[in-house]
């Protein structure tokens, strides 16, 4: 797909601008769980408010914030999937992976009230790590799984570089009641992928979710260091390619 053709086809859900803005890093955890011979995935609806993506289902996900390298884990991400997640050139660095795994698990407790963990003492006062340290949980990296990469296309009033992440139910030490603290996601929903597909969804979502779903196939157990689809505009055209 050429750059044009894609931005006539999202001109409906992202803010096209004039800039070519550097993109930042940004994380999404795809949760799954296991029913019989279903796989369900935990979707969240943006608020009709949000400037990004408003009204879509996502997974819960944003950006990397520039503490979240310095937050102490009980467990890393595999050796597998760490090189992988940091990228290449000269910030291609193990802290950058730490850093965007913790983010997506991170946003997972903000926008879902979901703490992924295990028992430690949290010793950060962190505002948006508040649920790990009253809960006794230090966040648990060694669980995900790295399924996806996304950059935003140019033009766009806001680009991330995206890692998805896959990850099980089992691994949540605690869901809190009433959700996450922030509130952005404002309705949250169990569903089989074969049903999330039919929501309303930012294309990129659609296509990861239907990546995710012929790679569960092929591989139930997400193997560690599989290759993972990398969407991005190169030469300006939007290309889909395994790394």
């Amino acid at each position: 797909m050429t750059r044009a053709a894609l931005d006539r086809a999202e001109a409906r859900e992202l803010s096209l601008g004039n800039g070519p803005l550097r993109p930042r890093d940004a994380a999404t955890l795809i949760l799954l769980d296991r029913h019989g011979d279903d796989i369900h995935v935990l979707m969240g609806r943006r608020h009709a408010r949000h400037a990004f993506m408003p009204g879509k289902f996502v997974f819960p996900g944003g950006r990397t914030d520039r503490g979240d390298g310095r937050v102490p884990v009980a467990a890393a991400l595999h050796p597998d999937e760490a090189p992988r997640v940091a990228g290449s050139g000269a910030r291609a660095t193990p802290a950058r992976a730490s850093a965007i795994a913790l983010s997506a698990v991170r946003e997972t407790y903000e926008e879902a009230g979901l703490l992924i963990g295990r028992p430690g003492a949290f010793p950060s006062v962190r505002p948006e790590w508040r649920g790990f340290a009253d809960h006794g949980l230090l966040p648990s990296l060694d669980g995900l799984r790295f399924v996806a990469r996304a950059i935003t296309p140019p033009g766009r009033v806001r680009r991330f570089d995206t890692r998805f992440f896959a990850a099980w139910r089992d691994s949540v030490a605690v869901a809190l009641p009433g959700g996450g603290p922030t509130n952005e996601l404002e309705e949250l929903v169990w569903l089989p992928i074969e049903d999330a597909k039919r929501l309303d969804l930012p294309r990129i979502t659609a296509m990861i979710l239907s990546d995710l779903e012929q790679r569960l196939a092929d591989d139930p157990r997400l193997t560690p260091g599989s290759p993972v689809p990398f969407y991005r505009m190169l030469h300006n055209t939007f290309r889909r390619d395994l790394f």
